[in-house]
């Protein structure tokens, strides 16, 4: 229980990260209002929930292309979840009302959907290792 909460928290953080630094992708909240980081805890814990279920099988499954690509079609597995991430965040717009969208997806799609989603998985990736590597002495010590 303490590791999905760790790595809610390190993807809520990956996710504000690249919504800073990434123009159009958009992860609507404001500071003073705590309902809104409960809205961004959410989106990480889909996209953890997601990156956890589907990424294992989609890796697998395109293991013949990643050897011939040389790993890069890991970018392509990265960008696809990020973009699911963001269709299951826009099923559940109704009910919980998040702003949330990547390139203008959803529900636009298009060649700026992609692009975006790809930079915005490399940052997420980069900021995650980052902070996975600083809570590496909670894994050692067993917490």
């Amino acid at each position: 229980m303490i590791d999905l909460l760790v790595k809610v928290a390190v993807n809520a953080a990956a996710l504000l990260a690249a919504a800073f630094v990434v123009p159009e992708f958009n992860l609507t909240f404001r500071n003073d209002n705590p309902a809104d980081w409960v809205k961004i805890a959410i989106i990480a814990l889909i996209f953890a929930l997601v990156n956890s279920y589907l990424k294992p099988i989609l890796k697998v499954l395109a293991m013949p292309i990643g050897f011939l690509t040389m790993g890069l079609v890991a970018f392509a597995i990265n960008a696809a979840m990020l973009l699911g991430t963001a269709w299951i965040v826009n099923q559940a717009t109704a009910q919980l009302q998040i702003g949330f969208s990547v390139g203008g997806y959803p529900p636009h799609w298009g060649y700026e959907a992609i692009g975006v989603a790809v930079v915005a998985s490399i940052v997420i990736s980069i900021v995650a290792t980052l902070l996975e590597l600083l809570l590496l002495p909670r894994r050692i010590l067993g917490f």
